[in-house]
């Protein structure tokens, strides 16, 4: 047995074994989650992600243990600014509270699947077209620019999406919630409840999101195992990120540009792979990358905080 296969069963008995815990232990099924349990969660989340990093040092070496931190801090940064839609669908739909954890990991379950499969068809592509990489170069500086110059007035509304549209004209949907099901029984006809909406709004949406994360990840490294592990893991963890940031994320006014600066700084270090690496050593490149991200990231917060545009709300750290 190979190093890499003993990496992806330990990688699938981990993950096995921390949902379990997760829903057993730190979710309680029909309780809000507070701001405390959030917060221990994410170090969960987090904890597991950094642990799987130590095993990889030790199984798979230095080089690729570093280009699975980068990628998995590139796929958690991203992550953030799934949150913000996130938010806004939840309150489009009027969902309770009490059926926030519920409908977000079975939504976040069903975003793993389809990511899996994205990433399958983008390393396939990548391995047999190596020229791809410059599309997804050129994809990730546009996206940037044109995130890093939006309009903050242009708010996104999930009830006038194309996604939402499609699922209104197909199938029979209610106004209801259904008192937390997901297909109810209305005048007779079966019908799909605002959950069941929205469950599949966050498995698509975040699809979406991976258009731009999945080709900013192979900017930074080509390792299968290491592209897969880093999305599950970054992806797994938003549920507890969701409830840690909901209160004070759309406080993080320049987010956005910190996240732009990333895609853009990721696309166009493809687009120079050829040239930067007659210079830069891959090891220094991964430890660059992850530098920039961690900067970006983290500078974009703390002036979102400090420079006071519109404050974090008083009752954050009191929920």
């Amino acid at each position: 047995m190979t190093t890499t296969e003993i990496t992806y069963i330990v990688f699938g008995a981990v993950l096995l074994l921390a949902l379990i815990f997760d829903l057993g232990l730190l979710s309680k099924k029909g309780k809000v989650i507070t701001l405390r349990q959030a917060l221990y969660q994410t170090f969960f989340w987090v904890g597991l992600a950094l642990a799987f990093f130590v095993f990889i040092w030790f199984e798979k070496g230095e080089g690729i243990a570093l280009e699975y931190l980068g990628a998995y801090f590139m796929e958690w940064s991203l992550s953030i600014d799934n949150i913000f839609v996130f938010i806004l669908i939840f309150s489009a739909f009027g969902v309770k509270e009490i059926n926030y954890s519920r409908v977000l990991l079975i939504g976040i379950l069903m975003a793993i699947v389809m990511r899996i499969i994205f990433i399958t068809v983008g390393v396939a592509l990548v391995q047999n077209f190596h020229w791809v990489l410059y599309i997804f170069g050129v994809f990730l500086v546009y996206t940037g620019y044109k995130m890093f110059t939006s309009n903050d007035d242009e708010e996104y509304n999930p009830q006038e999406s194309k996604i939402y549209k499609v699922l209104k004209k197909y199938l029979p949907l209610s106004s209801s919630d259904g008192g937390g099901k997901f297909k109810i029984i209305e005048n007779g006809k079966p019908v799909y409840t605002t959950l069941f909406v929205v469950v599949i709004m966050l498995a698509v949406i975040d699809l979406v999101f991976a258009l731009d994360s999945i080709p900013a990840v192979m900017g930074i490294t080509r390792d299968k195992l290491v592209i897969y592990t880093s999305n599950i893991f970054a992806v797994l963890g938003l549920r507890s990120l969701f409830f840690l940031l909901r209160g004070a994320v759309n406080k993080f006014d320049y987010l956005q540009q910190g996240i732009a600066i990333v895609l853009v700084f990721i696309g166009v270090k493809m687009l120079a792979e050829n040239w930067i690496n007659q210079f830069v050593d891959k090891k220094i490149q991964v430890v660059i990358s992850l530098g920039v991200i961690m900067a970006c990231i983290s500078g974009s917060i703390f002036y979102s905080i400090f420079i006071n545009k519109k404050g974090v709300p008083k009752n954050w750290k009191d929920s």
